[in-house]
Order: C-alpha cells, then structure tokens, then sequence
C-alpha cells in the first residue's frame, strides 16, 4: 500500500479535534481546497513540517484562502501539547484507534500532505518533507487569494527534502 497520488479521489471522512468538535471534509470542500497534514507528535520531521505550514495557516487565513487541517495519529492530551509546543492555531483531528483515515489515504510514513480540491481531487501528494511540494502549495493557496504567501523565511535553511 502507498499514499494516495495527485489525480486520485480523497475519500471522504468525519474526525474530532481535540475538543470533541466534528469536520467533515464533503462539507469543508464546499468551501473551497482543504490541505490536510497527516503527522505523529513523535517524529521529527512532523516536528520540523507542522511550523512551516502554521505560517502558510496565517497567511491563507488573513487572506480567506483554503483550510488546512492536522491529523494526528496520536490521542488529544499529546495533540494538544503538541500544538502548544509548536504554536499550531489550524484544527488538529484525531485519526485514533486504528488509524481508519491514515489507511484510507494509504499512509505510510509521516508527515504526508494531501491538498484537495472541491471535486475531492487530490491535487498534490507529498511524503516526508518536500521543499518543492510545500512551494508548490503556498503558490496555490496564494492564486486563491489574490496574495503572495511566504513561508520560508529569509537566510532561514531549509533543506530541500527530510524523509518521514
């Protein structure tokens, strides 16, 4: 089994945050693109993804662009630390207990991003950390609002690719 590739069909779920509230992701895509960010508070490279894309959060959320979601394959007392500790405002879902979205996605290593488009079309499927891939959605999240959406910073190093 692999992740699921652009091109292909996102299945549709419903997860709980951390507080018990429900998305659903037939009902945000009405809305426009949902970026979903699939991760484990215990790997390095989640630790390392997660503040990157909180950046590209601020910018699509000051400027009415797509959502992006977590989803945690941890409970949501680590969850909740987890965002604490990085400074994470975007929901994080709980997919607890088997994993039943990570393996409809066809998970195999975190993090692994999925941005899906309002006909449930995946539209980039990237493993690990993937400079380019994560370029190439702040492009897309900045055409949908109008706005450039930076989320590497100045002489900040980022490396081109860190394995999940």
């Amino acid at each position: 089994m692999k992740a699921l590739d652009a091109g292909a069909t996102a299945p549709p779920f419903t997860l709980k945050d951390t507080q018990g509230l429900s998305y659903e992701l037939t009902e945000a895509l009405k809305d426009g693109p949902v970026l979903l960010a699939f991760f484990k508070v215990s790997c390095p490279t989640s630790r390392f993804t997660l503040p990157v894309l909180e950046r590209l959060h601020q910018a699509a959320k000051q400027n009415g662009g797509p959502r992006l979601w977590g989803v945690s394959q941890n409970d949501a007392p680590a969850t909740r630390e987890f965002a604490r500790e990085y400074g994470l405002s975007f929901p994080l879902l709980l997919d607890e207990e088997g994993y039943p979205v990570s393996n409809a996605y066809g998970l195999t290593n975190v993090p692994t991003l999925f941005l899906i488009r309002p006909d449930r079309t995946i539209q980039v499927s990237s493993i690990g950390f993937v400079r380019n891939d994560v370029e190439k959605i702040a492009e897309i999240f900045s055409r949908s609002t109008g706005g450039d959406m930076e989320v590497f910073l100045p002489g900040e190093a980022i490396p081109d690719y860190k394995p999940g």
